[in-house]
């Protein structure tokens, strides 16, 4: 049931009642829930994202969605991430607690169910010493 305001944003109806109303979800807010997820895994550095996401991050327009792609099919949820991961950490049990924590995330949030959690290493970052 996705609905275009725009053409760049969907939403999605994800509770029908009758007497009170109805809830829609866009989809940049499922996008969102999931980078904030994977960002409070242990290990991951950052979202990853292409040169144009760096750049509109650097003009102070960062999107809380960067890396991330979410595709939503009558209520299933696909997500793929991109992942700046610290250098040391195991990039199979990072990836996995990612994939497991924003299934959780989006499924709590939202009552959508989440079909898969797809994660690629967009990079691997050094710490700085202070």
């Amino acid at each position: 049931m996705a609905e275009s305001r725009n053409p760049r944003r969907n939403t999605y109806t994800i509770y029908d009642d009758n007497t009170v109303g109805t809830v829609q979800i866009a989809d940049e807010v499922v996008a969102i829930i999931a980078g904030l997820a994977a960002t409070e895994v242990d290990g991951v550095a950052s979202m990853g994202g292409n040169i144009t996401n760096e750049l509109v991050g650097k003009l102070g327009m960062k999107s809380l969605s960067k890396g991330v792609k979410v595709e939503v099919l009558e209520g299933v949820v696909s997500v793929r991430l991109a992942l700046n991961i610290k250098y040391g950490y195991s990039i199979p049990d990072t990836s996995q607690k990612v994939q497991e924590k924003v299934k959780a995330a989006i499924e709590n949030m939202t009552g959508l169910e989440v079909a898969d959690v797809n994660v690629s290493i967009a990079d691997v970052v050094l710490e700085q010493s202070r």
